[in-house]
């Protein structure tokens, strides 16, 4: 082999792994963003407007009082708009993502993909970071596709809903397939008043992101839209 061409092989093999290594590992595993709103069109109106998207109608949620619209936002990954349902009568609890308290609409929690929640829940109980039991859902697409997946309970709210709860979608197609396109995430971080109490927290779970301090919770995501770049709360 010339030596030149065997040098020039040998330096692309690094920079061609390095083209294939994710930047943010932690933008693989997140499955959605929950931007909950105290009204579901307020929730469509506002990202339409933030992003220059308008969200896909997801379905209803049987007896929680809730329905969705979604935004994909990469090919296994999405913002989930959900509010209360009309054509649902009021559940006998409150919603949940405290949506009954909502005054705006505001990301209030994330979601990172799993095929092994028993196993996640179970170490992250060692960790002393509660996720809550692994339990079912289901809704149905306006299309009469019925979803179903097993997720960690989402009414275990720790450190303000910054500690994410976790989804399997098993054998049902992932909603990001079907959601409105044109939006991309680009980083997601979090706020805190106490940022290293949860820093540790997300520390242990194996979790990549960042805790800063602030004077109150956030979940804040970066999106690349046709309105640009935005950041989003």
């Amino acid at each position: 082999m010339n030596i030149r061409v065997a040098v020039v092989a040998l330096v692309a093999i690094p920079v061609l792994l390095r083209a294939q290594t994710p930047s943010n590992p932690l933008l693989t595993r997140i499955d959605h963003l929950v931007f909950a709103t105290p009204d579901l069109q307020l929730g469509i109106t506002t990202i339409e407007q933030r992003l220059g998207v308008k969200a896909t109608p997801g379905g209803q949620h049987p007896g929680l009082g809730t329905r969705n619209a979604l935004v994909a936002l990469g090919p296994t990954s999405y913002l989930e708009i959900i509010g209360p349902d009309p054509d649902q009568p009021r559940p006998g609890g409150p919603r949940r993502f405290g949506i009954d308290d909502l005054k705006a609409p505001r990301i209030v929690r994330w979601v990172v993909k799993s095929s092994e929640l028993e196993a996640v829940a179970a170490q992250a109980a060692k960790a002393s970071v509660a996720l809550g039991a692994v339990t079912p859902g289901s809704r149905r697409r306006p299309d009469g596709v019925v979803l179903s997946w097993r997720y960690t309970d989402p009414n275990t709210v720790v450190a303000n809903g910054l500690i994410p709860f976790f989804i399997d979608w098993g054998t049902s197609p992932h909603p990001a397939l079907t959601a409105a396109r044109g939006a991309s995430l680009v980083q997601l971080r979090a706020e805190h008043p106490d940022a290293v109490m949860v820093q540790k927290m997300i520390d242990r779970l194996g979790l990549e992101l960042k805790v800063s301090t602030a004077a109150a919770p956030a979940i804040i995501a970066t999106i690349d839209s046709p309105r640009g770049r935005v950041e989003l709360r």
